[in-house]
């Protein structure tokens, strides 16, 4: 049976976000929904994935509290179920740039909704910023982005320090998967007196979801948080893997390469794969192979 995906996310203050963790993840196990949920006093951002009647319930649930009655979620759908379990945790942020001063409570840049974004992108003057990370950026982006090649979002306020100068007369338009560390970095870029400041609403998903391949600047895949590993258009499934030990995306051609065992190493890792990972991640698969004959012989 299918599974119904959704992302959401929105920062709201909830002061009282340790008390909303056990109540949550007890709604979502009821309803056997899958995923993660975070929780900070900044917000809530969410990956799901159940039933149709499942998530429908959790959202329900979710928006009786008045704080949650807007929220705005993504939708697509997966052959199986993307996620092992639920977890519902407690973090400092929901999404991690360590710059408290960046408050989308406070201020926040201009939103840009799918149908129009083509318009400001193709605009000379407009400077496009992708704030994903490297190996995001590295199977597909909007024509002419910027890649800041950060490795985590933690490091974007590096480069916006050593490589902006915010007497520039430039537009900066910012773009994200989902939409949420855009936003968030469209706050910070205020705090550094940016003045014209935009993200797109919805981040990447939503615009490939709304915008006809034909019509679309997005060149390639994009990349997701969960066992799809990439969606294009549509949000139909991609053609990426995932290296299993160190997490990047993979291609059919990456597979080809002597230094991609499965499960152990890719191009991407094989090089910096100590004996001792080695021998877990030969452990790792040593017992998924053991389960999944077990399951054979069960079924």
């Amino acid at each position: 049976m299918s599974q119904v995906v959704v992302t959401f996310y929105k920062f709201v203050s909830l002061p009282d976000y340790t008390r909303l963790q056990a109540p949550i993840l007890a709604y979502c196990q009821q309803q056997a929904i899958k995923g993660t949920i975070l929780l900070a006093c900044e917000g809530i951002n969410a990956t799901l994935a159940g039933t149709r009647a499942g998530i429908d319930a959790v959202l329900s649930f979710l928006r009786r509290d008045s704080r949650f009655e807007d929220l705005e979620v993504k939708e697509s759908l997966a052959e199986s179920p993307p996620f092992e379990r639920m977890k519902v945790k407690l973090k400092r942020e929901i999404v991690t740039l360590g710059q408290p001063q960046a408050n989308p409570h406070q201020q926040v840049g201009i939103y840009v909704s799918p149908k129009d974004w083509n318009e400001l992108i193709s605009d000379p003057d407009v400077m496009v910023i992708d704030t994903r990370n490297d190996y995001e950026v590295s199977i597909g982006t909007f024509q002419g982005a910027i890649n800041p090649q950060t490795h985590s979002f933690r490091e974007f306020p590096n480069y916006i320090q050593n490589s902006l100068d915010p007497t520039q007369p430039k537009k900066i338009a910012m773009f994200c998967t989902g939409g949420i560390r855009c936003e968030k970095a469209s706050s910070y870029l205020i705090t550094q007196g940016f003045e014209q400041v935009y993200h797109l609403k919805g981040g990447i998903l939503k615009y490939l979801e709304e915008i006809p391949p034909e019509e679309s600047l997005w060149e390639g895949e994009c990349f997701v948080f969960d066992e799809r590993i990439a969606i294009k258009h549509q949000l139909e499934p991609g053609s990426y893997d995932m290296c299993r030990s160190c997490g990047h995306p993979i291609s059919e051609m990456d597979k080809e390469s002597p230094q991609y065992e499965e499960g152990i190493c890719c191009p991407y890792c094989f090089e910096s794969l100590g004996q001792e990972k080695r021998k877990r991640q030969q452990e790792k698969v040593r017992q998924l192979q053991l389960k999944s004959r077990k399951a054979f012989k069960n079924g």
